[in-house]
């Protein structure tokens, strides 16, 4: 059973293309060398990444009223750019990223970059950590691109027990991970790293079995990345093509069907 939202129905929702920011990407490297623990990577997000994570936000499965988005660890905004093309004139999107450096190029991107500056008046900038963020609202949709795998086991588990206390019900949320780590961190790491590495990666196998997580894999990233897609339990209803049962019936709202990978495949 294949989830009724497409990539495709983002593309066509946004055709907005993604400048190449030469002094964005610079900036990206820069960061990643100084701060590799908090930015995660060794390239932005690519394209198709980002419209893998915002496909919650294709016209076929976006919530009929205004939505209110959540993007945490924007990073130089390469997912921004898109969740900035898919959201209406009626929604609002806040982005929140932590890095100084990365939010002065957002800042400066919000007035003169074209995808951006369309939506300049829906987009907030919130330079804070999740944790530490007050919120008096809930998010249909929550697009996670933080760098989990490394993190601490105990900041995993109080940011992703922070997504679902301010996801709506029946709200949409996505995060990755690269593949390949586990391999390369037993390799090149001491048993401590492997350790913390490992137990990471069982924490998030169990928050996807335990919220009916589905999953894909963009090749087309640098790494490759595995996606996860989750819903917040909600009452009997039929939502973007799949039948779920009631929160009391099916003791949260799981729906009918679901993909999840066996257990070792989560250790990338």
């Amino acid at each position: 059973m294949t989830p009724s939202f497409t990539v495709m129905d983002l593309k066509q929702a946004n055709c907005v293309p993604l400048p190449q920011n030469s002094a964005a990407g610079l900036a990206f490297l820069r960061e990643a060398a100084r701060t590799f623990r908090t930015t995660g990577a060794v390239a932005p997000s690519s394209r198709r990444l980002a419209e893998r994570l915002a496909a919650p936000l294709a016209p076929t499965c976006r919530p009929r009223r205004p939505a209110a988005v959540l993007e945490v660890g924007a990073g130089t905004g390469p997912v921004t750019r898109v969740l900035a093309g898919a959201v209406g004139p009626a929604d609002r999107l806040d982005v929140v990223e932590i890095n100084p450096r990365f939010v002065e190029i957002l800042d400066g991107a919000l007035r003169t970059d074209p995808a951006l500056s369309a939506a300049a008046d829906r987009i907030r900038l919130i330079p804070e950590s999740i944790t530490d963020l007050r919120i008096d609202h809930g998010y249909d949709v929550i697009v996670s691109c933080l760098p989990f795998t490394n993190f601490d086991p105990e900041e995993v588990r109080a940011i992703l027990d922070r997504y679902l206390s301010v996801l709506v019900p029946g709200g949409h949320l996505t995060f990755f991970a690269y593949l390949g780590t586990h391999a390369t961190r037993s390799l090149l790491s001491g048993r401590r790293e492997t350790a913390r590495h490992r137990e990471v990666t069982c924490l998030l196998h169990d928050f996807t079995r335990r919220h009916s997580g589905r999953a894909s894999v963009v090749w087309r990233n640098l790494p490759p990345a595995r996606v996860w897609h989750l819903r917040a339990p909600r009452p009997a209803a039929r939502i973007c093509g799949f039948a779920e049962k009631s929160d009391i019936a099916a003791g949260g709202g799981r729906p009918d069907q679901v993909y999840l990978p066996a257990p070792d495949r989560m250790r990338d």
